[in-house]
C-alpha cells in the first residue's frame, strides 16, 4: 500500500488531501505544517512519495525538496502548488521534483501522479516539458560529436521526453517494464543525471533528443 507524507501549511487542504487519498486506498502516514517538519518526517517515516507545498513557514517547499532529494534521491516528491510560474517550476525541478501539479488540479490528477511517482513512472509532464524548453533558449548543437548513449538507451530517451511513462515506453518498443527501468539506469550513469527530467534535460542539451 501507498505510503504518502503531506507537507502544506493549510489544514484544511491536508484534510482534503488526506481523505481523498484514503479513499483512493493511499495510507497517509504524516502530516507537516512547514518545510522544516516535512524534511524531518521524510527522513523518519520513510514514506513512498511526498506530496509537497511551496509556500510554507520556517522552510519553503523548494528548499525542502532540495534537502530531501540530498539526503533521500530515491524519494520522489511532488510539489503541489497554487502558484504555476515557469520560474518556480524550474526551480521545483532542479530542486529534485518528480511532479508538479498546481492546486487547482483534481484531486483524480493529484492521485495519479502521486501514485505514478510512488511507482517510478511519472511521464514528463508538459509544464516539466515548457520548463526545460525555457531552458533551452541558448544555442545547441544538432547532435554531438559522439553520443554516450545506444541507440536504444536514444530511443528509450527521445520518448520519455515525448511524455511517455515507462509502461508507454515498453509498449512502445516492444520490451518491458523492468528493462525500460535498466536503460534508465544506464542513462542516468551515463549522464549524471538523477531523474529523467535531468536526463532530458541534459540530453538536449547536448543535442541527443529533441522537444516536440
Amino acid at each position: 500500500m501507498t505510503q504518502v507524507l503531506l507537507a502544506d501549511d493549510h489544514q484544511l487542504l491536508r484534510q482534503a488531501l488526506r481523505r481523498a487519498m484514503e479513499d483512493a486506498g493511499l495510507t497517509v502516514v504524516g502530516e507537516a505544517g512547514d518545510g522544516e517538519e516535512a524534511v524531518r518526517l521524510a527522513q523518519t517515516l520513510r514514506p513512498d512519495v511526498v506530496v509537497m507545498d511551496v509556500t510554507m513557514p520556517v522552510l519553503d517547499g523548494v528548499e525542502a525538496t532540495r534537502r530531501l532529494h540530498r539526503a533521500l534521491p530515491d524519494l520522489p516528491i511532488v510539489v503541489l502548488t497554487m502558484h504555476g510560474e515557469a520560474m518556480l517550476r524550474r526551480e521545483a525541478i532542479e530542486a529534485g521534483a518528480a511532479g508538479f501539479l498546481t492546486k487547482d488540479s483534481s484531486m483524480q490528477d493529484v492521485i495519479r501522479v502521486v501514485l505514478e511517482a510512488a511507482g517510478g513512472d511519472v511521464a514528463l509532464s508538459p509544464e516539466l516539458a515548457s520548463s526545460i524548453l525555457d531552458e533551452m533558449r541558448t544555442p545547441r548543437p544538432e547532435r554531438p560529436a559522439a553520443s554516450p548513449l545506444t541507440k536504444r538507451e536514444e530511443e528509450v530517451l527521445q520518448l520519455i521526453a515525448d511524455g511517455c511513462s515507462t509502461t508507454e515506453v515498453a509498449k512502445a518498443l516492444f520490451i518491458s517494464g523492468k528493462t525500460v527501468k535498466n536503460h534508465l539506469a544506464s542513462i542516468y550513469e551515463k549522464l549524471d543525471a538523477r531523474d529523467r527530467t535531468q536526463a532530458v534535460l541534459s540530453a538536449v542539451r547536448i543535442g541527443i533528443v529533441r522537444l516536440r
